[in-house]
């Protein structure tokens, strides 16, 4: 007689490819897309469709995010060197070949980077690369690829080299970091190279760097952050420039530190945040009750400056709401770190922690004028696709080392 087999239901197809996933992780997330739509729909409401697209943007970054979740660590690692390669030649593309914006050069048309994989492949010959600028269906941003390129290539340098580290992988290490950062600051981008050198360095941290190679730039950093408070009526007095920066961003700092002397221009941005996060009061006006919001005094409410917004709306207790998550939401990710099976994983899930800490810490900080205005969303709260899409591979790969660390529980560490 014939065996007979039951056909699986769709739960129990479905039902292992959940198998593993992180789910305090996952509650953390979802409260924070809640919050954010929340605060798009108040700020944007008079954007046309913008609440709709973040909602949207959403939904992609958890498909990214389930689909990396899906890939074992050991197979990341494969892409950590293509990608660190690509992410460095489209910067030097956009060197050479970029899209100014607003004074800064950080596009390059997507036409020039399939025209150029056609010639690298296909050989391809086109007279007078220059026209290529005017060829293509979107532009793309390569520094965005870096923030996930640099650690993934950081943790993939690192476990070649597990048991064995010397002194000059460090050094290496450094230079493969130097080289994107570098890239990013030309262009000039001084809050994505922030994010990618915060990224890299945490991996080279995690990865064994001795505290006494830590603390002799941190000290020296704070020495240099307290001179340039003391001395800021010399150093940003008229006609004053700073050879090691750009004039904006001399101009960002020389604002940071005293608002007050271009009240109406460059000190506009930072004045409107802090008066809109200081109304709000303890619970806040209430929601769509925001008149910094809605009378259109808070600059760029929808991206950048949207924790003012949710500030006044909320108050005080919205924003320790908002900080708690954010705490537990890297508090799972360390958690994941100390769990993972491989150095790899440790690195990476460690890494991803930083990133959202970083991400949340310098746009809370640039809103409430105790940091220079940078161009730093605050992740799930602020509209934005090429941000939402990295934080969805970012939470992706930390899913990723969760479910290898569930599903291979003999090499994995206690979590916390």
């Amino acid at each position: 007689m014939a065996a007979v087999f039951d056909k699986p239901s769709i739960a129990q197809r479905f039902v292992p490819l959940f198998q593993g996933f992180d789910w305090p992780l996952v509650l953390v997330v979802a409260v924070l897309a809640s919050a954010g739509l929340l605060a798009m729909y108040s700020s944007g409401y008079d954007h046309g469709s913008r609440f709709a697209d973040h909602a949207r943007n959403m939904l992609i970054a958890g498909s990214i995010l389930f689909v990396v979740a899906q890939v074992p660590p050991q197979k990341l690692m494969v892409f950590a060197v293509p990608l660190y390669a690509a992410g460095v030649a489209l910067l030097v593309a956009v060197a050479l070949f970029g899209i100014t914006k607003k004074g800064a050069q950080r596009w390059i048309n997507l036409g020039i980077v399939i025209l150029l994989l056609a010639v690298w492949l296909f050989g391809i010959k086109v007279n007078g690369a220059r026209r290529w600028l005017h060829v293509g269906v979107t532009r793309i941003q390569p520094s965005e690829i870096m923030k996930i390129a640099m650690p993934l290539m950081l943790a993939w340098w690192f476990q070649k080299r597990e048991g064995q580290l010397r002194p000059l992988d460090f050094a290496a290490a450094g230079l493969l970091l130097a080289i994107p950062v570098g890239l990013i600051m030309k262009q000039p981008d001084l809050g994505t190279s922030l994010l990618v050198l915060a990224a890299g360095l945490s991996v080279i941290f995690f990865a064994g760097l001795s505290w006494k190679l830590v603390l002799p730039p941190v000290l020296l950093g704070a020495v240099g952050i307290l001179l340039l408070v003391s001395l800021e009526p010399q150093l940003c007095a008229e006609g004053v420039r700073w050879s090691i920066l750009h004039d904006y961003q001399q101009q960002r700092i020389c604002t940071l530190l005293d608002p007050s002397r271009d009240p109406l221009g460059k000190g506009f941005h930072i004045i409107q945040g802090m008066i809109a996060i200081g109304s709000g009061g303890i619970f806040g006006k209430g929601f769509m009750a925001g008149t910094q919001t809605h009378l259109e005094f808070i600059p760029e409410r929808t991206t950048d400056f949207i924790f003012a917004a949710f500030s006044e709306e909320f108050g005080l207790a919205g924003n320790l709401f908002l900080i708690v998550c954010f705490l537990l939401l890297v508090w799972r990710g360390l958690a994941i770190a100390v769990g993972a099976t491989t150095l790899f994983g440790r690195l990476m899930a460690g890494a991803v922690s930083m990133i959202f800490f970083t991400y949340a810490f310098v746009n809370m900080g640039m809103v409430s004028g105790i940091l220079p205005v940078v161009g730093v969303p605050l992740p799930f709260i602020s509209y934005g696709g090429t941000a939402m899409v990295t934080l969805g591979l970012a939470l992706g790969i930390l899913m990723s080392v969760a479910r290898a660390q569930h599903l291979d529980p003999k090499d994995a560490r206690p979590a916390l």
